[in-house]
């Protein structure tokens, strides 16, 4: 036997309520508390459900988030993304998320894809420097949100990390205990928290007048490879760096898996700092000195900005958020003073 589909007017019928109230909830519309309970359990009862493409004509919304990631292999996005969504989901919108794969065309080409799939808005971690078609559909009044870095001459919502900060703290605590060689292994100068954590080894060496050596400064790709090549480097220096902070997860793992092989000892033949991941902290012994970001935080503060443009809420536009991070400080450091 063929089940027969409820229709809002089985809703309106079980509840007693009209046709206007029912579609005014169901389109996100506000109704009374004790209203909202009786139309949930009439539509649980019934098992009645949103016909999605004909509410998006009506209301000229798609009830879908677009997120755009650079890549999915890595950890720190695919935790921002994972908190985005539970937020999204909770306020009844679903996600479409593209991954560019750190190509520059394929990024524009998914945030087209995006923009032709009538997404109600994006929420994207940028890479590449033509901006043009991010800020014509911001002109086009699509809520937008950049998220970890900021593009210059593109006036949207920003949430970033104190990404200077956070590579300040992490160098400083190395000086502070005697280190006078250390060695960074950073991003490509085309992406922005790399640039930003670059600055801020720069800044502590300055302010404690200690000159910076070249051969210690080390620019990735942000991948495991990367971290393990570049740590090699370092270490096949005529004088090592006594130190290093490696200034993303993928890369630390790369670093460690270097160190690994080459049996150096933590910290007694090299102190180490490095970036984002608790679980690795623990799993390295001894234990690893880390700069964590608020994952989670970025992730719903991304999304409930997102929501509170598309509810037509403009105060503070364009915001930019600067999260702190923290320096949790394990046993990775050797203090060298005497």
């Amino acid at each position: 036997m063929i089940k027969i589909a409820s229709t809002i007017k089985d809703v309106a019928k079980y509840t007693g309520l009209s046709i206007a109230t029912i579609s005014k909830y169901i389109n996100g519309g506000n109704v009374l508390d004790k209203n909202k309970q009786i139309i949930d359990e009439a539509i649980k009862a019934l098992d009645f459900k949103v016909n999605e493409i004909a509410r998006g004509l009506k209301t000229n919304k798609t009830m879908t988030i677009g997120v755009l990631i650079p890549d999915f292999k890595n950890i720190f996005f695919t935790t921002v993304v994972s908190n985005i969504e539970n937020v999204l989901i909770q306020n009844g919108y679903s996600t479409i998320i593209c991954d560019y794969k750190n190509d520059n065309v394929l990024e524009k080409e998914k945030f087209n894809f995006l923009v032709n799939k009538q997404v109600d808005g994006i929420i994207i971690i940028p890479q590449g420097d033509d901006v043009r078609h991010i800020k014509e559909h911001i002109n086009k009044n699509m809520p937008l949100v950049l998220v970890d870095r900021a593009l210059e001459g593109v006036e949207c919502d920003t949430i970033l990390v104190d990404n200077m900060n956070a590579s300040y703290n992490a160098v400083e605590h190395l000086i502070t205990r005697g280190h006078k060689s250390i060695g960074i292994i950073c991003g490509p100068d085309n992406i922005f928290t790399a640039v930003e954590r670059l600055k801020g080894y720069m800044r502590v060496h300055k302010d404690y007048s200690m000159k910076i050596d070249e051969s210690l400064v080390k620019k990735g790709d942000n991948d495991v490879e990367s971290g393990y090549t570049r740590l090699n480097e370092l270490l096949d220096l005529q004088v090592p760096p006594t130190a290093v902070f490696v200034t993303n997860y993928e890369m630390t793992l790369g670093a460690i898996m270097a160190l690994n092989e080459r049996n150096i000892k933590i910290p007694d033949e090299l102190s180490i700092v490095g970036f984002d991941n608790l679980h690795m902290a623990r799993i390295v012994k001894p234990s690893l000195s880390i700069v964590v970001q608020p994952m989670e935080q970025i992730g719903e503060i991304a999304a409930n900005t997102i929501l509170r443009r598309l509810r037509g809420d403009m105060s503070n536009y364009p915001s930019m958020v600067r999260l702190k991070t923290e320096l949790m400080i394990n046993q990775s450091v050797k203090d060298l003073r005497g």
